[in-house]
């Protein structure tokens, strides 16, 4: 694995506007600004990919990565979720880390459901339970939604948002008022989590998701059920596109 420090690894991103993982591909590509744990699990995700760490091989503990990119030991572990959550390595504990893949899989299974399924068939579930939530919500609801999304804007820790976000999505199944589609929300519920967990790890969804869960939400309010459901579809078309940008286009 490279040895260069974190700070290598922005500036050469920055300034060649490009990731990583993809810096062979040729051609002018936008600037992007990245967190120190996107730099660090772009740099290991590399070393994957090109076969530099090989499978089976074993990452140096947290400790050495730590001091090798010039981070906390916090900004590795999250990178190193990053990878685990494509199914490129494995922890194990009192034994370390280790690549159990060089590719991502086609597709990535999120507790019950492959991720592909999840993404074909929440749209027909959510779009209609959108619009029926904004002349069936009652007051109650409407205020628990609200209390949803500044809990999420305020929270920083993953795994806690991604449990409200599909608390988020589950609660406008229940105020559709109708029970098969709040069943089936919370069928899937736990596939959710593991799937907003997995895009807002490598693609940074999170604050984008903000916004469209406001104009969900503000279509939900206004009683428009069809506002509601362009809303919906709008922010799964988002999440099926981070998912599609994480899978490969073959997936799609």
């Amino acid at each position: 694995m490279t040895s260069c420090c974190l700070t290598a690894i922005c500036e050469g991103w920055h300034s060649q506007g490009m990731s990583l993982s993809d810096s062979r591909s040729a051609g002018p590509q936008p600037i992007v600004r990245v967190s120190a744990a996107e730099a660090v699990f772009s740099a290991i995700r590399d070393a994957i990919e090109t076969g530099e760490l090989p499978v089976g091989g074993k990452l140096s503990p947290e400790t050495v990565l730590a001091t090798q990119y010039a981070v906390s030991r916090s900004v590795i572990r999250e990178a190193l979720r990053s990878c685990a959550a494509l199914g490129l390595t494995e922890t194990h504990t009192g034994k370390g880390t280790f690549v159990i893949a060089t590719h991502t899989a086609r597709d990535r299974v999120l507790g019950t459901f492959s991720a592909r399924s999840l993404m074909e068939a929440r749209p027909h579930i959510e779009i209609p339970a959108a619009q029926f939530a904004a002349t069936r919500a009652t007051t109650e609801q409407l205020n628990q939604l609200r209390g949803i999304i500044d809990a999420m804007e305020v929270e920083d820790d993953p795994e806690m948002w991604v449990t409200l976000d599909a608390g988020f999505h589950a609660l406008i199944a229940t105020a559709s008022g109708n029970g098969v589609f709040e069943r089936v929300v919370n069928d899937i519920r736990e596939a959710m989590v593991n799937q907003s967990e997995t895009i807002n790890l490598i693609t940074g969804r999170q604050h984008p998701s903000h916004t469209e869960h406001r104009e969900i939400l503000a279509a939900i309010e206004a009683g428009d059920g069809p506002a509601a459901g362009h809303a919906m579809a709008a922010h799964l078309a988002a999440v099926d596109e981070a998912l599609t940008q994480i899978l490969g286009a073959e997936t799609a």
